[in-house]
């Protein structure tokens, strides 16, 4: 029997809506086992382990949240190693994976309407994303399918993990506004007051210009729900990248203008290698989750070569 798979996280804020609009559809769903994993409170790598222990081959992993959850189904899919086609419903922030599948609802990606047409939604489509695969070291951190970022705008990221900012997010107004403000506030606090990246650091073998603070990797269409991709998730081997100034606050400005109206600048690649001229301490961010990494000397990011099949809700949810 098939069987679907879903992933929710019972603390998000979105949970209720989760629980109306996902978990209580697919209880009456027929001809079909379905499953539910529940997020543990630990990190995303942590759940993709989880979560490849139970994958099994034509499963349909269903990701219920925010990208965070998105992640988790992605990387465990390619640590299960298993012939998997994965969902993602957008109930978090900034929802950009869902944003790049153009999924907005369930029935976008699963027949839920009861007549015998197949449990996958007619107007979805199967298509390959080929995520961006992070090397520190020589050793895989992790799969991030719409973006990478390395320096100040990962660090900036912790401050969600404050608990009176998760507070605040709870509400509708919350999540589309105050997500930007909280990071507005933090950005005038702390750009000046470290180097983000090692001054001389090597990006391609070429030296980077002083007070280069980040490095992004872009691969999905959406960065940070209101900054413009492309569809590079869908092509095998390139994706855009670029180095950046961000502590100066007119290029920012310039940046962010660009990247909302016309699209996130840089220049295609087929893989970037970033060497640093002494071990350093970094922090690398995917999606919304962050990691800090000490005494680093190189990070590669990449396409991983082994694609993984979504559900591309495009003819409904465009």
């Amino acid at each position: 029997m098939q069987r679907i798979l879903i992933i929710y996280n019972k603390r998000s804020s979105q949970y209720e809506k989760v629980r109306r609009e996902v978990l209580a559809p697919m209880r009456d769903l027929g001809g079909v086992m379905v499953g539910k994993y529940e997020v543990e409170p630990t990190n995303v790598d942590d759940n993709a382990d989880r979560l490849a222990r139970i994958l099994k081959d034509e499963d349909i992993v269903v990701a219920a949240g925010g990208d965070a959850t998105g992640a988790i189904a992605v990387n465990g899919a390619i640590k299960a190693g298993k012939n998997v086609k994965i969902a993602v419903l957008p109930y978090g922030n900034f929802n950009d994976l869902a944003r790049t599948l153009k999924t907005k609802k369930l029935s976008d990606v699963i027949n839920v309407s009861g007549e015998k047409v197949g449990i996958i939604a007619k107007g979805a489509k199967e298509k390959q994303l080929y995520p961006l695969e992070i090397i520190v070291d020589e050793k895989k951190f992790r799969d991030a399918s719409c973006y990478v970022t390395i320096g100040m705008t990962a660090e900036a990221v912790e401050i969600f993990d404050e608990q009176k900012v998760r507070k605040g997010l709870k509400t509708s107004w919350g999540r589309k506004v105050g997500s930007y403000l909280y990071l507005m506030k933090w950005y005038f606090c702390h750009r000046k007051k470290k180097d983000f990246l090692p001054e001389g650091f090597l990006l391609n073998k070429k030296i980077q210009p002083k007070k280069t603070s980040d490095y992004a990797a872009i691969n999905g269409s959406s960065m940070a729900r209101v900054m413009k991709g492309e569809d590079d998730w869908a092509k095998a081997k390139s994706f855009r990248s670029k180095t950046e100034r961000t502590v100066k606050f007119w290029p920012l400005v310039k940046l962010m203008m660009r990247s909302i109206f016309v699209r996130v600048p840089g220049e295609m690649t087929h893989g970037d290698v970033l060497e640093f001229p002494e071990p350093s301490e970094i922090e690398i961010q995917a999606e919304g989750e962050y990691r800090k990494f000490k005494n680093v000397k190189k990070v590669e990011v990449r396409k991983n070569n082994k694609p993984i099949t979504v559900l591309y809700g495009g003819d409904n949810g465009e």
